[in-house]
């Protein structure tokens, strides 16, 4: 939280550095196309000035409750299981963080994304595009309703297919604090052979998948997975570095 000083200056707040050995590599020798796009020199920590502490400003009208329900497209219902979604936004201290936009996109229950360079012979599905959009409330809540995501091969390796995951994009403060992950389901059968998962330390695996929940699960409609992101800190959410369009 931003304050003032004793001398009437602003005080700007300091994030906790995160530990090495839990911190992802921007390269990672088996997950190939990090060779391509990994920078070459070791990234430098910028001190945080006013702008990376301000919020951005979204307008109520930018953002819909049909942004938040990934089922509901073109008029008609997405094929697959249904799942809710949901969790909080907060920062290094356990502070819940408002007002943050959180975005989402993902493969369908066959497995293919609505991308151009996605190619492989699974069937689109004319009511899912695969995009989600929400705004955390007071208290840094989300959710979404989408349908869960299949698995999909690529050409990382032989027979290579990623894990069921959805991708999260998060705004914190402002927009110079946009933040890329992965969202995992529990007991994936593909975490042992995928380098993306494997590329973040064993120690911090578990912040990446998401908790079943019967409680909020939905009788007769939707499953319901629980998933928190911390944006700094000890328990910082493994996150990723400029993914420069890649869908994987």
């Amino acid at each position: 939280m931003t304050g003032t000083t004793s001398t009437g200056g602003l005080h700007l707040p300091r994030y906790l550095h995160e530990p090495d050995a839990t911190r992802t590599p921007v390269g990672f020798p088996d997950y190939k196309s990090t060779g391509l796009r990994a920078p070459l020199r070791t990234p430098v920590d910028l001190p945080h000035r006013l702008t990376e502490i301000t919020g951005p400003v979204l307008g109520e009208d930018r953002v819909t409750s049909q942004d938040a329900d990934l089922t509901l497209r073109n008029g008609g219902e997405a094929v697959g299981q249904r799942i809710l979604v949901y969790g909080r936004v907060l920062d290094s201290d356990g502070r819940p963080v408002p007002d943050a936009l959180v975005e989402v996109w993902q493969a369908n229950a066959a497995g293919r994304y609505r991308h151009v360079v996605d190619n492989w012979p699974a069937p689109l599905d004319p009511h899912f595009d695969g995009l989600g959009r929400v705004v955390t409330d007071s208290l840094g809540r989300y959710e979404f309703m989408t349908i869960k995501p299949g698995a999909y091969p690529w050409g990382n390796h032989h027979n290579a297919w990623r894990p069921a995951h959805i991708h999260f994009s998060l705004f914190g403060r402002a927009f110079s604090q946009r933040l890329v992950t992965q969202m995992y389901f529990p007991d994936d059968p593909l975490f042992g052979q995928d380098p993306i998962y494997n590329a973040i330390p064993a120690a911090a695996r578990h912040r990446a998948i998401s908790r079943y929940s019967l409680e909020r699960t939905q009788d007769n409609w939707a499953l319901a997975f629980e998933w928190d992101v911390v944006l700094r800190g000890t328990d910082q959410t493994p996150f990723e570095t400029d993914d420069d369009g890649d869908v994987a």
